[in-house]
Order: structure tokens, then C-alpha cells, then sequence
């Protein structure tokens, strides 16, 4: 094997160790966060050597990739997408204790918002889920400050200009609200489900904005045809082959009228980062049978 077909991206080989995502493997080598032999890189192109170049990333030594970790994680309100957060804000990298081996989020969820976010050393399998062309349907539960008309709701369907570019929905929904004993629905606050493919900044909250809606509560329930279920909020469950295939099956129509698709009861969980082996099989095969 000649010393020119050892070499490989070096945003690719910071993904398959997983670190992060390529975009976010970007992201290190644009900070100079990358050292390759002592000197620091800002190409993004660049090539090198995994088992003969001595690459640093923040300080640390590249290690050699562990097991592929997928994990479904229901991220809380008040919780920041990001592993690490420089005024000490709790991060999703606090629920991750007892993880074996460092993990990094597949998207984002905001800072006030909820629900379901994958989480994964497998920097491949997050450039696919993300990838604009693979369309991975992400469904939304979101209650509004009001009722939004019929022809509001189409415009939609038919598509808006948020401040990142046109979006629309792919389906969209009005859920029957439930009482419950920690939640009590006003009858001027409507509750919709909206199913979107693609991932703008506040994508949802720019969307009913654009028809004169503030979204007053979101949550996540589903990425594909993976649902949230009933994982409670702060806790993770490892996702096993036939998990991660239903990432990529369109979650539309014909298969979103159950009970899943009502919304969930607000109700608070402090932070957890311990999860034993006999739990998460139990919600694993939970959320397998759905």
C-alpha cells in the first residue's frame, strides 16, 4: 500500500473518530482548534496520514475510534445542544456521564425547546441524517399563542420566506389537547403537529411567525419514524440497527394518527446521567414495538 492511499481528509477522519459531524469538524479545523505535526491547520481540504501524522484537537490527542454509539436522548427545556458551554449552562454533554466513549448531538434543538435528538460518535451517520438530499422528516408538536385559520395554516403547506431561506411544511395537523392534572389547556391556545424536512435556525417559530403566530411550547416527537414515545425528559436509551433504520422512513400521513401524535403533559425531571444496562433495554425494546 503506497503512503499516498493512506492519506484522508482530515475533517473525515475527525467524523469517523467521532469528535463531530464533517460540517462540524469544519468548524475545529476553521477555529484553529486542529494541529497536524505541532502546526496548526485552516485547510479544509487537507490530507494527512492517521497512522504516521500526530494530529491534536483542542489540546488532546486524536484517539483511535471506539464502538459506533447511537442514542435517543429527550432533551429537556433549559438544556444547551452542545457538549461543552463556556458560562457553565447546562449542556446536553451533562446527561451523558456514563456514556462509554464521547458523543456529540446530530442537529440541534433550542435552548427552550424539547423532545427527541439523536446523539452519536458516528460522524458518517450524522453528514446522512443531516444531508439536505436524504430529507429526514422531523415532527414537531407545537402550542400556539392563538388559532390560526384554515388558510393561514395552507400557506404553510404551500411554503413561506423565513429569515434563512423558503421553507414549507410537509404536513400539518390540529391535535385534540389533554387535560391532565399538571396541565390544564385553554381553549384559545391551539396545539399542531407540523412535519418539515428541513433544518433552518427556528425553522417552526419562524414559520408560524411568518402567519402571525408565536409558538408558545415545542417539542420534538419524532426524527423519521423514530418516536420520542415514552421516554421521559433528562433520559436516553442506546438505539439498536432496526431503531436507526426508521430515522429514514418519511413520517406522513398515513402513519401519524395515534395516540404518539398528542401532545405530552408538562411535567419537570431533574438531570440525570446514569442509566443502568436493565432500563435502557427495557425503553429500548418500548420504543421498538411502537
Amino acid at each position: 500500500m503506497t503512503e499516498s492511499s493512506q492519506l484522508v481528509r482530515l475533517n473525515k477522519l475527525l467524523a469517523e473518530r467521532g469528535l463531530a459531524s464533517r460540517r462540524g469538524a469544519d468548524k475545529l479545523i476553521e477555529e484553529g482548534l486542529v494541529t497536524v505535526n505541532g502546526k496548526k491547520v485552516y485547510e479544509l481540504g487537507v490530507k494527512v496520514n492517521p497512522h504516521q501524522d500526530n494530529i491534536v484537537v483542542d489540546g488532546k490527542p486524536l484517539r483511535s475510534k471506539n464502538q459506533d454509539l447511537y442514542i435517543m436522548f429527550h432533551k429537556p427545556k433549559n438544556v444547551i445542544t452542545s457538549m461543552s458551554d463556556p458560562l457553565g449552562r447546562t449542556t446536553v454533554a451533562d446527561y451523558m456521564g456514563d456514556i462509554p466513549g464521547r458523543v456529540f448531538p446530530i442537529g440541534r434543538l433550542d435552548w427552550d425547546s424539547e423532545g427527541l435528538l439523536i446523539m452519536t460518535n458516528d460522524g458518517d451517520f450524522a453528514n446522512k441524517v443531516m444531508h439536505p438530499k436524504t430529507e429526514v422528516t422531523k415532527t414537531y408538536n407545537v402550542k400556539l399563542d392563538g388559532q390560526p385559520r384554515p388558510d393561514q395554516i395552507e400557506k404553510l403547506l404551500k411554503g413561506v420566506t423565513i429569515p434563512d431561506g423558503r421553507v414549507k411544511a410537509k404536513h400539518i395537523e390540529k391535535l385534540k389537547p389533554i387535560k391532565t392534572k399538571s396541565s390544564k389547556t385553554s381553549a384559545k391556545f391551539d396545539w399542531y403537529k407540523i412535519v418539515i424536512t428541513e433544518g433552518k435556525n427556528h425553522q417552526v417559530r419562524e414559520m408560524f411567525k411568518k402567519i402571525g403566530f408565536d409558538v408558545l411550547k415545542l417539542q420534538r416527537v419524532a426524527i423519521g419514524k423514530l418516536r420520542l414515545g415514552a421516554l421521559s425528559r433528562g433520559e436516553y436509551v442506546f438505539l439498536n440497527e432496526a431503531a436507526l433504520d426508521r430515522i429514514f422512513m418519511a413520517d406522513l400521513p398515513n402513519e401519524t394518527h395515534s395516540k404518539k401524535d398528542q401532545r405530552f403533559s408538562s411535567t419537570k425531571k431533574t438531570a440525570k446521567s446514569t442509566n443502568n444496562k436493565k432500563a435502557f433495554n427495557r425503553k429500548l425494546n418500548k420504543v421498538n414495538a411502537d
